[in-house]
């Protein structure tokens, strides 16, 4: 029996950015050094967010070659490149389900199932939160177990789940006072993208997609779609009109904990444009203006 790797947290990026690629982009897998550095780095879907270089990922990657858990190969391709390809997944045997759930702890740290379930959607398709912890039960109870359940914290409605690869820190990020303890008050952001509007979706796409390299589209509901570039992760979003509020927002702000944020949002006074809704296409949201006269869609993925 392999005994598990103990991963640093650089170790970590490197490795869980390449199973997500794996996945996500594989018209561009494996990896060069800079698209590797790029995902490494990138602005959405890592806590924290890093700023490695290039000779970092180089050596941490060369590394891991020699313990048995990457390999660099020639591309095959134009002219020869280097490029990094994971074999953690085939060290520690994963399933499916089980690699996408380590992919996303290795980037993300501490995570709730229903986080988990939320942020593994392009990796695997959990029908359900109850799939997600099944999948987590049986991680932990491998003879020598993946992940495994911190206690609940005050304030928390589920426990979180860190991997046993290497040291996760055990505190998720978000707003800290001076002290540096999390602020349970403040409205945690996990990311913000931008509403662009248009007159014609599919128009569109050769702009934001061809030239600007937004290649990926997550989703496209006909009035609106999210293009992210496979590389870097940069993200926005292209409308004609929005399909169920009476305005269009500038910005969709998405939180861990909606119903908190229009709490909130109304105890401070501000103007609820739409108010809170599960919408047919699986989020939950409301738009409020700020004082400035914005329009901003908070907004949270189904967890359940």
């Amino acid at each position: 029996m392999r005994d598990l790797p103990v991963l640093d947290a650089t170790d970590q990026r490197i490795l869980g950015s390449l199973l997500e690629k794996q996945t996500t982009v594989p018209s561009i897998y494996p990896l060069s050094a800079n698209a590797l550095v790029a995902a490494c780095n990138q602005r959405s879907s890592r806590e924290p967010v890093t700023d490695l270089d290039q000779q970092t990922v180089e050596r941490t990657a060369k590394s891991l070659k020699d313990r048995g858990l990457l390999r660099i190969v020639w591309s095959d391709t134009g002219r020869r490149t280097l490029k990094y390809h994971q074999i953690l997944d085939e060290h520690l045997a994963l399933e499916p389900d089980e690699r996408a759930l380590l992919t996303v702890l290795l980037l993300r740290g501490p995570q709730a199932p229903g986080e988990l379930r939320t942020r593994t959607e392009r990796l695997h398709g959990f029908a359900d939160r109850g799939q997600v912890e099944e999948c987590l039960r049986r991680m932990t109870s491998r003879p020598q177990p993946l992940v495994r359940e911190l206690e609940r914290r005050s304030g928390q409605q589920d426990p979180r789940w860190i991997h046993l690869l290497g040291v996760a820190p055990e505190h998720a990020s978000g707003e800290t006072d001076p002290s540096g303890t999390a602020d349970p008050s403040r409205i945690r952001v996990t990311q913000v993208i931008a509403d662009l509007h248009v007159s014609d979706l599919p128009a569109s796409r050769t702009f934001y997609s061809d030239y600007l390299g937004l290649t990926e589209e997550e989703f496209n509901l006909g009035w609106v779609a999210r293009h992210t570039s496979p590389v870097s992760g940069a993200t926005l979003q292209v409308m004609t009109s929005d399909a169920t509020a009476p305005a269009d927002p500038v910005v969709s702000v998405m939180v861990d904990d909606v119903e908190a944020a229009y709490r909130q949002a109304q105890e401070r006074g501000y103007e609820i444009v739409h108010p809170l809704t599960t919408e047919a296409w699986g989020v939950t949201r409301f738009f409020v203006r700020a004082p400035d006269g914005n329009v901003l869609n908070i907004v949270q993925q189904h967890a359940t």
